[in-house]
Parts: C-alpha cells; structure tokens; sequence
C-alpha cells in the first residue's frame, strides 16, 4: 500500500487491492484532486481517518443515452413539477448530500474537510451542481466533477427531499452531457438505485480507455 506525502502524484492504479483501495494520505488540495479524477481515481473516507484513494474494479458508470426513465418520472418532467438549476446554490447541495439520511447508511462520508475542498473545486469551475426546486424550496439535486477535456462527468452524489427530486436532477445531467456529447458518467460503485436508473459495471480497463481517449 502506497502512502502519499506532499508530492504530488498516484501510483500506478493496477497496485489497487482487490476492492479498489489504491493510496493514503496526501491532501485535498484542487491540484490533487484533479489529477485523481483525471486519472480513475477518487477519495472516499470517513471522518476519523486518513483520505482513502479508490480505483475500484469494476466501475459503475452510466451511458447517458442509456438512462432509464418510468413512467412516472416521465410524468413528472412532462408535467414540469420542478424548477431545475445548474451551479445556484453548490454549497448548500452538498451539505444536503452529507446531511440527508440515506436507507442502511450511517453518517456520511462528506465530511467537513470534502465539503471544503468540492467547494473550491466548484469555485474554480471544475465542480458542477445540479438543484431542483419546487416553491422556492431546494428539494433535490446532486454534485459532481466535470472533465470536458475527457467527456466523462464524475458523479459524486445526490439527494432527495420529495419523491423523484434526485431522479430528475440525474435525468437532468444526462441531458447536460449529452448536449455535450459526453461519453459517461462516472458513478464510482455499484448501487441497485443507479442500475435502475441505467447505470452499469464496466471493467476498470475499458474505463481508464474511454478516460484518457480523445
């Protein structure tokens, strides 16, 4: 295992253990930062403990031609029940992301110190919010990493007040990057809500692919 000082740099990613984990250590500077997501890699960690650095294999990613909507979230976008926004309010999107409770989670992984450091990010132009509103009121969105350079987005996470507020904020990231004709989002590891959604696992090599491909 590979522990990281103040240079900057991230070994090779096939050194990564079996269930990703490839570094600890080093900071959460922007520099650091980029070059992680430019790279496959990404921090994820609980307070308490060191910054974790993760290329797991294989990688949930999503096609955004490829996005599953039903019916009723059809429903709801046709039916215009929300007021979306991209970039209005990132810090208070990301403090819902840590605070929101999610089912069989406990505590968040956005601590203090990654809120910080995604909202420089998002200051320089490299983080991207997605909000969703319904009478004035922030009731859904999500937040990630933007590489327009790769046409990949890095989803990092969502949250929901109402029903189908982050579904319409993900449908609305999809239109986003196919508009600029993105070729994923990134989002990391496998969950049953985002398969639902269209998302798939990806062998980690076809990923890195698309990823350094011009």
């Amino acid at each position: 295992m590979h522990f990281l000082t103040e240079k900057l740099w991230f070994p090779n990613i096939e050194e990564a253990t079996l269930d990703g984990l490839l570094a600890i250590g080093g900071d959460l500077s922007t520099e650091r930062l980029l070059l992680a997501y430019n790279s496959g890699i990404f921090p994820w960690y609980e307070d308490g403990q060191p910054v974790l650095w993760w290329s797991p294999n294989p990688r949930m990613v999503l096609k955004p031609n490829k996005f599953k909507m039903s019916k009723s979230l059809r429903k709801t976008i046709r039916d215009k029940k929300f007021t979306i926004t991209f970039n209005k309010d990132f810090k208070s999107v990301i403090s819902y992301c840590a605070s929101v409770p999610r089912k069989g989670q406990n505590g968040t992984w956005i601590t203090k110190e990654m809120q910080q450091a995604y909202i420089a990010l998002h200051n320089t132009g490299n983080a991207v919010s997605v909000e969703v509103w319904k009478d004035n009121k922030l009731v859904g969105g999500l937040y990630g990493i933007d590489l327009p350079n790769k046409k990949v987005f890095c989803g990092e996470s969502m949250f929901s007040l109402v029903s189908d507020a982050s579904k319409v904020a993900f449908y609305h990231l999809t239109e986003f990057v196919k508009a600029k004709d993105y070729k994923l989002i990134d989002c990391q590891i496998y969950n049953e809500h985002l398969e639902s959604l269209g998302a798939e696992e990806m062998e980690r090599a076809d990923f890195l692919r698309i990823l350094d491909s011009k």
